[in-house]
């Protein structure tokens, strides 16, 4: 009885603080968004880094900007707030969005508040702007209600600055910096409620790209037709038992998403092109499929085109694991507290998630609810709306986050 009337004091305290920092909150959330931090913008994603190392700095973090590897990408950040043997938590978010300039300014995509709706429309609101936002309430309101936690734990923010295009050297960066690994590492991708349950990414699947090189040899398609090997009908011939590999109900897809191939219509096409993605929950799904790949290749004959097979990237799978059912318990248990329902789901779509899983029990979809990510557009008839905060989740987000972390950090 006395624990349920200190979480009750405390559940009251965290959402009388949350609601009263909102509107703060609301306002780095605007100048973040009002910074275009498009990927390729470089000098974009580098003043958004130093933007965000000024918001967290009243909470005593110190930043430490770390160029790419890749040019043309701008410094992934770093915020700590180092406590030497203490429990470490790995806070996670990125700088990037996928929006260049000229598409924000022909779409007129900016921030813009919709009270009647209960929404923020912008460039980042969700994908994932909002979700740093969402972390620094959260660290604040474990300051100022659960201070002991919050001085007691070795606080780590790592923000990529390329996560979009899946930065090369961000997961080598953050290990770099977290030798011994995490308590737990939490990302703050937006997170949605359905049917008034919030769902939080327990998993996330791997990816696998291909690319089949069909290689034909040319010739003249009016006087000599029959010399030639035309490598567009020989992939042509490929492609339909590479697309039936694709099953759905072992959550294993495959999806063929570019070919190109030939150069004039009076000429037979010497060579064409197949690009394709595979993603599954189980490694060892990508791996049987890409074996089936390589087993297509062959060497052209006199009558026949060749196949080359050649595996462009892997992305590995974050599996659900039973670390990550056991961190799950404390948010489902911190939701059962406020009144909500947490549900664990898996989601196809890559994060970081992925890359970092190895250093502690992982979760994802922490940050706020909101919808229609990486789109910009809004149509005369409704049927389009560009990507969306919904302002009612912050605060249960936060207290949930909060409650949940103090569970994890007490045992």
């Amino acid at each position: 009885m006395p624990e349920l009337r200190m979480t009750a004091t405390l559940i009251s305290q965290l959402q009388q603080h949350l609601e009263q920092l909102q509107p703060e909150a609301l306002g780095w959330l605007e100048s973040m968004v009002g910074i275009n931090s498009f990927t390729a913008n470089m000098e974009g994603v580098n003043e958004l880094g130093r933007l965000t190392a000024q918001c967290f700095a009243e909470l005593g973090f110190v930043p430490e900007q770390v160029p790419s590897q890749d040019a043309g990408q701008g410094s992934h950040l770093y915020l700590s707030r180092a406590r030497p043997g203490a429990k470490r938590v790995l806070l996670v978010s990125h700088l990037d969005t996928v929006f260049p300039p000229e598409e924000e300014a022909r779409n007129d995509f900016r921030w813009q508040v919709s009270a009647a709706e209960g929404r923020i429309y912008g460039p980042g609101v969700i994908d994932i702007k909002g979700g740093t936002i969402l972390i620094w309430m959260l660290l604040h309101a474990l300051r100022e209600c659960v201070p002991d936690v919050f001085e007691s734990t070795d606080w780590l923010i790592a923000f990529n600055a390329a996560e979009e295009v899946m930065s090369r050297d961000f997961a080598r960066c953050t290990t770099e910096r977290c030798p011994a690994g995490a308590e737990a590492v939490l990302v703050f991708e937006g997170g949605p409620v359905e049917n008034g349950e919030y769902h939080l990414v327990a998993s996330r699947k791997g990816r696998a790209e291909y690319r089949l090189t069909s290689i034909g040899r040319g010739a003249h398609a009016g006087s000599a037709l029959d010399r030639g090997l035309n490598a567009i009908v020989a992939l042509a011939e490929v492609l339909p038992g590479v697309a039936a590999l694709n099953d759905p109900a072992r959550d294993f897809s495959l999806n063929i998403g570019r070919i190109t191939g030939g150069t004039v219509l009076n000429r037979v096409p010497h060579e064409a092109i197949a690009e394709l993605e595979m993603r599954a929950y189980d490694p060892r799904q990508l791996e049987q499929a890409g074996q089936r790949l390589a087993a297509l290749q062959r060497p052209m004959t006199e009558t026949q085109a060749g196949l080359q097979v050649q595996c462009l990237g892997v992305s590995p799978a974050w599996p659900c694991e039973d670390r990550a059912r056991r961190l799950m318990e404390h948010w489902q248990a911190a939701a059962a507290d406020l009144g909500l329902q947490a549900k664990p789901v898996p989601r196809g779509g890559l994060s970081d998630a992925n890359y970092l899983c190895h250093l502690g029990p992982t979760l994802d979809g922490l940050g706020p609810a909101g919808g229609n990510a990486h789109c910009s557009e809004r149509s005369a008839d409704g049927s389009k709306v560009p990507e969306y905060l919904e302002t009612a989740s912050l605060v249960p987000k936060a207290m949930m986050n909060v409650l949940a972390l103090r569970r994890l950090l007490a045992e």
